[in-house]
This record gives structure tokens, C-alpha cells and sequence, in this order.
């Protein structure tokens, strides 16, 4: 079997439909349609069946889109080792984050591949309204999510994680609350209180639905906010209290004090997510080197 082909099962495989693959791929729909079907040919059984307006992978189809996959970790692979022996790693490669992981990250990584002779790193950030930033990894190398844990998603993508760091959560006062002259807060200290929240599902919100558990009573939401600009400004002014991430909030300097959480886990992992090939680019490789220490250096620099 034609390798390209099976590139092709395994990107209809991740995108969904064959426009999407088409235009990933820049061909056209039909040129794409032609290739699957003498893969089809070539297998000698269906691997694709229609589902309403589009079309879905068999069971074949499935089994036959992860060997794609077995197939790309493997050159991939090969080509690291040719490239670690010809020549250090160089080339570009693409990186994209939540906006807080690139305030946090971004800097100190930037300024470290900068020293790297041949390497050029272009990274973006993301709405952090996506739902699932796994669906990233077919279009960057290094996709930086943040989450509660490992997702099932993960899993099921068959992706390579490179846990970053975990980011304490913290309880955002305006300074002069009653509360602020506590050295840490507990679910308790917190019944009578207004937050300004974030949309629903958001990590911060689910530490909110923790501690209603834990006393029984709803938290009161007198606004939601996405950016985390807007809720310091708001908590500052005294319009209620929130949830914040510890490492990139600026308390103190905006009239707002940070106090952590007792008794209930209040934390996010920050990741860095890769398609198993990319991965074992030696170029992805010493970018997520990079990453991982930059995050070692920003957790110990909030440590000390």
C-alpha cells in the first residue's frame, strides 16, 4: 500500500471529512475520493461507508488508519535518527497555547530557541473556548492545553502528553476583604460570598462546583468572564471575589490579594500535546526540552 494513501485514511480519520482532508492536504475533494478508493482496492475491503450527507470509517477502515499511524511514528522516527546523526536539529516548528500558557511559557521560551542555531519556533495562541484543544494537533507540532488531568480524548487520539506543570488555583480578594487577613481559605469562609465566574465547564468553575458540594450551598455568580483581565479588574474594584490562576495573576499591584484553597483540590495541568510522529521529530523534541524546563523554571521562581 501506497504510504501517501494511508496518510490520507488517517487524516479522514482525525478531520472527519473528506473537504476537511482536502483542505489540509491542499487537493481537491475529488482527488482525495479517488486516492481513498484505490486504497480501498489495494485493501481488497471497504473502508469507508456512508453516514447521513458524509461518510464514516469501517471497522477495516479503522484498523487500517492507526497502522497509518504505526507507519508515520516509524519514518518519523528514522528521520530523527538520520537528522541526530547529519546535523543538530533545525527547521521550523509550530506551537499553539491558551492565552495564560503563552503569558507564562512563552517569553522564556522564545528566548531560549532563539539561542538554537537553525531553529525557528512560530507559535499563536487559541480561544480558550475550544472545546477540546487535542483538535489542534493535526495542524501544529506542539499544541500547550490546560486541563484536570489526562482527558479520555487524549487516550482515544492515541496522542503523546508531556506533562508541563501543575498551577496552583487560587482564591482572587480585593485587598482590604475581610477575608484577605486569613493565611488560606476554606470552603467554609466561603459561603457568603459573590464570585465573579467564568463560563461554565471552565477549570475555574469546576472548582466552584467542589465547593458547593462540600457545603451544600450555591455559590452566588454575580458575572461570568472568559478573560482573566476583566476578573482581576472587577475583584479589585470590589464587585466580588474569584478563582484565579496563581502563577499569572497579578496580585498586589492591581489592588488585588491571592489566598490558596484548604481542603479541596484546586489545581490545572498544562500539557503539551503532539501527534506520535511529530514527536519524534528531533527539531519537536528539543522544543518541548525547552518547554518543560521553562515551566520547571516558572513553578520555582512562584515557589521561592
Amino acid at each position: 500500500m501506497d504510504v501517501r494513501r494511508l496518510e490520507l485514511l488517517r487524516e479522514l480519520a482525525e478531520r472527519g471529512s473528506i473537504t476537511a482532508v482536502a483542505a489540509a492536504t491542499l487537493r481537491t475533494v475529488s482527488a482525495v475520493s479517488q486516492q481513498l478508493k484505490v486504497l480501498e482496492r489495494e485493501a481488497g475491503v471497504p473502508l469507508t461507508e456512508r453516514s447521513g450527507r458524509g461518510i464514516v470509517l469501517t471497522g477495516a477502515g479503522r484498523m487500517l488508519a492507526q497502522t497509518a499511524t504505526d507507519v508515520a511514528v516509524a519514518l518519523e522516527r528514522a528521520d530523527a535518527l538520520w537528522a541526530d546523526f547529519k546535523q543538530a536539529p533545525r527547521g521550523e516548528v509550530t506551537l499553539t497555547t491558551f492565552p495564560t500558557g503563552g503569558q507564562m511559557l512563552l517569553p522564556g521560551l522564545l528566548t531560549a530557541v532563539a539561542a538554537m542555531p537553525g531553529l525557528v519556533l512560530t507559535a499563536t495562541d487559541q480561544d480558550p473556548l475550544l472545546p477540546d484543544f487535542a483538535d489542534l494537533t493535526p495542524d501544529f507540532d506542539i499544541v500547550v492545553a490546560d486541563s484536570p488531568g489526562m482527558l479520555p480524548s487524549w487516550r482515544e487520539r492515541g496522542l503523546r502528553v508531556v506533562k508541563l506543570m501543575e498551577e496552583p488555583l487560587d482564591v482572587a480578594l480585593p485587598e482590604g476583604h475581610r477575608l484577605a487577613e486569613k493565611a488560606s481559605l476554606s470552603a467554609r469562609d466561603l459561603v457568603d460570598v459573590t464570585w465573579i465566574g467564568v463560563p461554565l465547564g471552565f477549570p475555574y468553575d469546576r472548582i466552584l462546583r467542589q465547593l458547593e458540594a462540600i457545603t451544600g450551598i450555591p455559590a452566588t455568580i454575580g458575572q461570568r468572564f472568559l478573560d482573566n483581565g476583566i476578573v482581576e479588574a472587577l475583584v479589585a474594584a470590589g464587585h466580588g471575589i474569584a478563582i484565579l490562576p496563581r502563577y499569572t495573576t497579578r496580585d498586589h499591584e492591581n489592588g488585588l490579594v491571592t489566598r490558596p484553597l484548604s481542603g479541596v483540590r484546586a489545581v490545572r495541568q498544562i500539557s503539551a500535546l503532539m501527534r506520535p510522529d511529530r514527536a519524534e521529530r528531533p527539531s519537536v523534541r528539543l522544543v518541548v526540552e525547552a518547554l518543560r524546563a521553562e515551566a520547571t523554571r516558572v513553578a520555582a521562581q512562584h515557589a521561592a
